[in-house]
């Protein structure tokens, strides 16, 4: 009663559960690593142990997975996951912009993270990005790639015991990271961050004005991923890049050099401090 008070009541945001958080004296940069949908920290420790070791890098789980707060009153939107996000940041103390990696569902809390927080943000990261158009399906005849990935998550939505079934048994054949999981414990969880903040989702039109650098990074082979909103982005936002791996949706194989190439060339680039932005 108590926790639902302060947080759900007083709008006092939860913190996250911090799997990593590599300190050093003085950090060439301070890395944030968001994962996607279902998933936890542990999904980007592929990545993690391949950068260098003067970097602050901090993964975390999101409300609702891994070891954080599952609150069952909670819409697990974009919005409310920034929040958590920012209440970590201070929590741990993070000192000036930060380089953020998001992942699938965490590429959309990032762009939310850079649109209400941009002096924090020191360049955006997405990979694998579901970005889609607001629905407006009710008005075309033929349906696009949006709607049609909408439909089927709609689909999933409806009907979560068997969704549970299929994702159990793509993590046995190693469709998906090994971090993974999704059961009947946390179906519901999941459901609801699908409904909030991938179907109803803003995010596509939120990162036409973002005013931080950012990269995206698709995989050719992705299903869910709406190729030509990547390249719509890239021409409305002179701060947007996007170039593609061949892989699928998932952080593994061509993704992890991407990514730590990527990763590489942002820290390379002159360090703005919050008073050089203001």
């Amino acid at each position: 009663m108590w926790d639902e008070l302060v947080h759900r009541w007083l709008k006092i945001p939860y913190t996250l559960n911090v799997r990593v958080d590599q300190r050093v004296k003085k950090p060439r940069a301070t890395i944030l690593f968001i994962h996607g949908i279902g998933n936890s920290g542990e999904a980007w420790n592929d990545v993690v142990s391949r950068l260098p070791s003067d970097l602050r890098v901090i993964t975390v789980d999101l409300l609702g997975f891994g070891s954080s707060h599952r609150p069952p009153w909670a819409v697990y939107n974009a919005r409310l996951q920034a929040r958590s996000v920012i209440a970590t940041f201070l929590k741990l103390r993070v000192h000036g912009p930060v380089i953020i990696v998001g992942h699938s569902l965490g590429s959309l809390i990032a762009v939310e993270i850079a649109k209400k927080y941009p002096l924090l943000v020191r360049s955006l990261i997405l990979c694998s990005p579901p970005f889609y158009k607001v629905d407006e399906t009710k008005r075309i005849l033929l349906p696009s790639s949006d709607k049609i990935l909408r439909d089927i998550y709609r689909t999933a939505r409806r009907y979560p015991e068997q969704f549970v079934q299929i994702s159990m048994l793509a993590v046995k054949l190693g469709l998906v990271n090994a971090s993974f999981n999704l059961s009947k414990d946390n179906a519901d969880t999941y459901m609801n961050a699908l409904e909030s903040s991938i179907i109803n989702q803003t995010s596509l039109q939120d990162a036409t004005g973002l005013s931080v650098p950012t990269k995206i990074i698709y995989g050719k082979l992705d299903p869910v991923v709406v190729a030509r909103n990547l390249k719509y982005l890239a021409k409305a936002n002179s701060n947007i890049t996007v170039s593609s791996v061949i892989a699928s949706h998932e952080i593994r194989g061509a993704f992890i050099p991407a990514i730590t190439h990527a990763l590489e060339e942002e820290v390379k680039k002159p360090r703005h401090t919050i008073k050089d932005m203001l």
